[in-house]
């Protein structure tokens, strides 16, 4: 095969490389030695082929080594040749020069760069496959096929994160389910809580009336069903509320700052949950009697009780947020301009609670949808018509109809304007409409109100050929010559609310007639205002609403002086290698949620599950956007164990910290960041040290297994360690634990033996890889031994 057509440059200086190179890999890349690159060009290996490669050879100043009293300074474009023969590197770094010679062949060797082996790309054969047939997380990609497929190289502790899953991708709030799923299987619930309230303070709520775009996005809905992560969430929920004074706690630094919110559904519970979190006094103010908003009032008690929602509401006063209710802004006395004067700054969360109207004649006998629901809640409806049609393809018209059907209609129909496939109303939705008996009627828009003796008698529909314009703009086609009647004494309305902004004065409004606020921080055009949920983007998800209030709440932190930052050991709880989760290999379909029998308007209709099904739900995570391709390259873990630092054209970065897991990348350093240098220390005296491959040839081959070993000895006992294993995991990984036993030790049999058991104690082998755990303890031994050694 041939490479794709680039531009070819030769750059007189790195700065001029990396000013070509700096929008990213797709943009340029740099040509070090050619040696991995040439190839993975005439592979095509990569999704998009780079455009441009600069060639680093006419670049002065890369291509020297140096020694100095106390340190070995090898610059990016040195050759493996001339390291691994270099007479004071085989004197001083006898485990780097091993290294660097063991590395392929002699001519390799004398084309391949310092800098080109150490930020390789991943040498997995998914990975390098021909014409990218492998659309792997590592080049953005959804999942490993290593993990379930062919994997006896790739490492033996664990993946690490190189995309974020689609799960967590795929979810407005970004919430880590993945992380959260492997804290339930580890049976820290307290962690999983805490790991979800990072970024949805009301997961009660959203693991019953969430749509869950994580499920739709779920790798696992392509093999047997996707995890059923709505009922986890729920159960993390419902952990959370049973605990609340340990997990909703009010902070422990105050900020003396005062904030509003106006409005508490989710959007503003959100909003106050965070604002609270990073240390402010915060009142809510509530128009109606209950806070929640739309989940108080406009949701059926069916699918959410008013009881979750009042605990919920609880567990946050809990923490010390004051709620004010009856307390209506724009009532006389309490005007924006007033909460204003009374608050360093306020969040707008107020909502969209005004009907859309149907502009036809004698619309006034049409039911709104919402006032419908409303009354349900708060016990004004008890009862609908006989025939009741309802206008609307949204989840709000299914959940008017299913009420419909349980007050006792003996029949309801729904009319939209869209296909079946098209309509706004999530599936799921539709399914249990279906199943209730609910007839809908698809690609139907309301023509006229009927009437007889002055009584609404039905609706005549009229045929919706299209629905949106090229544009994608709102702009129905009616064919009126085809119509069709529907009888009904009740028809209501269901086709969306609007926000009502009277008391906004001064905010900024968009043509939309919703509240103008930055789409990223929710600042409005009013100084210290901010608003976000259905008042600033008309009706949405519940969990949207509490993705903006928590944008929003970080943004008025920084306005009011913060760092715009939550802080929490809650992060901290995520572990540098994914849990990959054996169990989940195994083919299991998705835990059904138990539906209780005899459904009413006022029971939930399904009931929470044990954790002991939710446990084994959990375990069908497969962790996706992790990586089990191991760093390959042989300088990587003497570096480490060396103590080495890179110098970029940006920084100097300990090589520990320099290797890492990216879409096509193995490194840290960032678009248009080049290393310049690597900087070795010079040993302490009485430092030994060693580097020992595993392959199964003697030239050519990448490392099954390397283990660079140091350690400084005084009197025949170890003082100091580092001990590096290479081709082992997706990064050069220290084995702290066999370090920190040998201080202390003479490198004798016993010690040296407890020492390699030690370096892979926490391995975690795949399928076909366990073999690889014991040529590591064996080359850990070899090299500790001959450390000991004269």
């Amino acid at each position: 095969m041939e490479p794709s057509p680039f531009t070819y440059e030769r750059p007189a200086s790195l700065e001029e490389a990396a000013a070509l190179v700096g929008a990213g890999p797709e943009a340029g890349v740099v040509l070090a030695g050619g040696t991995d690159l040439l190839g993975a060009l005439r592979d095509h290996i990569h999704p998009v082929a780079p455009a441009l490669v600069a060639d680093l050879q006419a670049v002065p100043g890369i291509g020297g080594i140096a020694v100095t009293p106390d340190r070995l300074r090898l610059g990016a474009r040195v050759t493996l040749a001339e390291v691994a023969a270099g007479a004071e590197v085989i004197t001083t770094w006898p485990a780097l020069a091993a290294a660097a010679g063991a590395v392929a062949s002699s001519q390799i060797r004398n084309m391949a760069t310092v800098g080109g082996n150490i930020c390789q790309e991943p040498r997995c054969w998914y990975y390098r496959h021909p014409e990218n047939r492998f659309f792997c997380s590592r080049k953005g990609g959804n999942g490993c096929p290593a993990v379930m497929g062919e994997n006896r190289y790739h490492s033996v502790f664990g993946a690490m994160r190189a995309i974020d899953a689609p799960c967590s991708r795929d979810c407005p709030a970004h919430i880590d389910i993945a992380a959260y799923l492997s804290l339930v299987r580890a049976g820290d619930l307290d962690g999983a809580a805490a790991l979800v309230l990072q970024q949805n303070p009301l997961p009660a709520i959203t693991g019953r009336v969430c749509p869950h775009y994580c499920e739709m996005g779920c790798n696992r809905g392509h093999w047997d069903g996707a995890v059923s992560v709505r009922s986890i969430e729920r159960g993390i929920g419902e952990h959370a509320l049973e605990h609340a004074r340990r997990l909703y706690r009010a902070p422990r630094r105050r900020s003396g700052k005062q904030v509003a919110v106006v409005g508490s559904g989710p959007g503003g519970l959100s909003a106050a949950y965070f604002l609270r979190r990073l240390g402010h006094e915060v009142t809510v103010y509530e128009a109606l009697p209950d806070a929640g908003g739309m989940l108080a009032y406009g949701i059926p008690a069916y699918r959410l009780p008013a009881e979750v929602v009042r605990r919920q509401v609880a567990a946050l006063e809990g923490m010390g947020i004051a709620f004010r209710f009856g307390a209506r802004v724009g009532a006389p006395g309490l005007s924006l301009r007033t909460v204003r004067s009374r608050h360093d700054g306020v969040f707008l969360a107020t909502g969209a609670w005004v009907q859309k109207p149907l502009g036809l004649p004698h619309g006034e006998l049409l039911t709104s949808g919402l006032a419908f629901l409303r009354g349900i809640r708060d016990g004004t409806v008890t009862s609908a018509g006989r025939r009741v049609l309802v206008i609307g393809g949204g989840s709000v018209a299914l959940d008017v109809a299913i009420s419909a059907l349980r007050l006792g209609a003996g029949q309801v129909t729904v009319a939209c304007l869209e296909k079946r496939d098209e309509m706004p109303a999530f599936p799921e939705d539709v399914e249990q409409a279906l199943r209730e008996r609910v007839q809908i009627m698809p690609s139907w828009g309301p023509h006229r109100a009927l009437l007889r003796r002055g009584a609404l008698a039905g609706m005549e529909l009229a045929r919706c050929t299209e629905v949106f314009d090229a544009a994608g703009r709102f702009a129905p086609v009616m064919d009126t010559g085809e119509r069709v009647t529907v009888a009904a004494d009740q028809v209501v309305l269901a086709i969306g609310q609007g926000p009502d902004l009277g008391y906004a004065r001064g905010v900024p409004v968009t043509g939309r007639g919703v509240l103008a606020a930055d789409p990223e921080t929710g600042a409005t055009g009013l100084p210290g205002v901010f608003a976000g949920g259905d008042a600033t983007g008309g009706p949405a998800t519940v969990v949207a609403a509490i993705a903006a209030g928590r944008r929003a709440a970080l943004a008025l932190d920084r306005h009011l002086g913060g760092a715009g930052v939550l802080r929490g050991t809650e992060a901290a709880r995520r572990p540098a290698f994914l849990d990959l989760n054996p169990a989940s290999w195994v083919s299991s379909p998705p835990v059904a949620e138990e539906a209780v029998g005899g459904r009413t308007l006022t029971a939930e209709d399904r009931s929470s599950l044990p954790w002991a099904t939710l446990d084994a739900e959990a375990r069908r995570c497969f962790n996706c956007g992790g990586c089990v391709a191991v760093n390959a390259a042989d300088l990587a873990p003497v570096l480490v164990a060396l103590g080495a630092t890179i110098r970029t054209t940006r920084r100097r970065v300990p090589a520990e910290e320099f290797f890492a897991v990216g879409p096509q990348s193995a490194t840290v350093l960032a678009p248009g960041e080049l290393v310049a240098e690597v900087e070795v220390p010079r040993p302490a005296p009485g430092t030994r040290q060693c580097y020992l491959k595993f392959r199964t040839r003697h030239s050519i081959d990448f490392p099954i297994a390397g283990v660079a070993a140091v350690a400084t000895l005084s009197r025949g006992e170890v003082r100091s360690a580092r001990v590096a294993l290479g081709a082992a995991a997706p990064i050069p990984l220290r084995a702290t634990g066999a370090e920190e036993y040998l201080v202390g030790r003479r490198l004798d049999p016993a010690t040296v033996g407890e020492a390699a058991s030690l370096a892979v104690a926490d391995a975690a082998p795949l399928a076909d890889n366990r073999y690889k755990v014991a040529v590591l303890r064996t080359l850990v031994q070899r090299a500790l031994e001959a450390l000991g050694g004269d």
